[in-house]
């Protein structure tokens, strides 16, 4: 799964965020990760051979991560490393094993991890949802629910308002892709900034709902604060899959030499994006302050291209257009905005784009700079 420029990156000064992974044979660990950040297509997850070793999987979204794949027949003592190196850990749970053994192996990871680290998140995808019936997969939810909080509470009294994390997932649609974001939230420290980047563009343009995305694995690093319509959220992951699909097939000419002569200046023009120089005012046309720094521009010397798409949603949403720019190799944002002001306004679209991936870069930039120094 890891690249070997990942591979090299972790292990040089980069400190990456680790995540465990857990659960039973054959419970669907693997498959999830080849799925969210190999883009595994999802009938070969069929062929996939067991787990017989720790796997470690470097994947490079908003932060570092580092995440373990361990096979089912784990231990506390057979992990091979500390609960205290671990940020999260989740347990997979097949929705139809409903015996005891998992609910076991995971009370016994609770116990062990909350003795060395307390503050360690724990996450449950109770998984394969999409085997059971409506009814069937409520219900099976809730016995897995209502088991693992008993044995807690039969352990100890303390574990009664433990704060342990259900979510219903499913490798078949986006079920995972929202679980996974929601992990992914707990461990981004630059979340509040990005939420409130969210925010002052959704106020600037109208937009009643906004994502930033990871442009691989299509989970959502954040969001702004209006409620997330799980409608809306499968939508934005369907534009972003096709925008995968395709954009392989296009590229900038902005670089191609046999386009230069047909240009009216010598040189390939620099993008209205990062290469642009900052405002000399100190408010931004939104009234906020500028979101970049006081050092140098980027060079134009190399320009940077970021792309952008949008589409009408008629006639399911009609009046709705739904937008995507490029924010950073890796970071997308994904916005609805009214039809009508993304035609006669794109203009002020486009400059809140501008300062928005300014701001995003920052954030970035800070966090990479951070982890190499620790």
């Amino acid at each position: 799964m890891s690249s070997s420029s990942s591979a090299a990156i972790s292990n040089g000064t980069i400190r990456r965020t680790k995540i465990l992974f857990l659960g039973m044979r054959r419970s669907g660990k693997t498959s999830i990760l080849q799925v969210l950040f190999d883009d595994l297509p999802v009938k070969q997850t069929f062929y996939l051979e067991p787990t017989m070793r720790a796997a470690k999987h470097f994947i490079d979204t908003v932060i570092p991560l580092e995440i373990w794949d361990c096979p089912g027949n784990v231990t506390v003592d057979t992990l091979g490393a500390s609960l205290a190196d671990f940020s999260t850990i989740v347990f997979v749970i097949d929705i139809r094993d409903l015996y005891q053994h998992p609910v076991s192996k995971l009370v016994e990871f609770i116990v062990a991890a909350c003795q060395i680290n307390p503050d360690i998140n724990f996450e449950v995808f109770v998984h394969k949802a999409e085997r059971l019936q409506e009814d069937d997969k409520i219900e099976n939810f809730r016995q897995i629910h209502e088991r693992v909080m008993d044995r807690l509470v039969d352990e100890s009294p303390e574990f009664e308002q433990f704060p342990l994390n259900f979510h219903l997932t499913s490798i078949y649609d986006h079920s995972l892709r929202e679980a996974f974001s929601r992990v992914l939230h707990k461990l981004i420290d630059s979340l509040p900034y990005l939420e409130e980047l969210l925010n002052v563009f959704c106020s600037n343009t109208a937009s009643p709902k906004a994502f930033l995305f990871d442009t691989s694995s299509k989970i959502h690093v954040a969001t702004d604060t209006s409620p997330v319509d799980q409608a809306t959220h499968n939508l934005c992951c369907d534009y972003l899959s096709m925008l995968n699909s395709f954009g392989p097939l296009y590229r900038s000419n902005s670089n191609d030499p046999r386009t230069s002569r047909f240009s009216p200046t010598p040189g390939p023009t620099p993008p209205p994006t990062a290469t642009t120089s900052t405002p000399t005012s100190d408010i931004t046309p939104a009234g906020t302050p500028p979101l970049t720094s006081s050092t140098s521009p980027v060079p134009l010397s190399k320009p940077h291209f970021y792309p952008s798409a949008a589409t009408s949603l008629s006639p399911s949403r009609p009046g709705t257009t739904l937008t995507y720019h490029l924010v950073t190799p890796h970071l997308a944002l994904l916005a609805l905005l009214p039809t009508t002001v993304y035609e006669m306004r794109r203009g002020l679209v486009e400059w809140n784009v501008v300062w928005f991936r300014e701001g995003v870069r920052e954030i970035w930039e800070s966090a990479l700079r951070e982890g190499s120094e620790s």
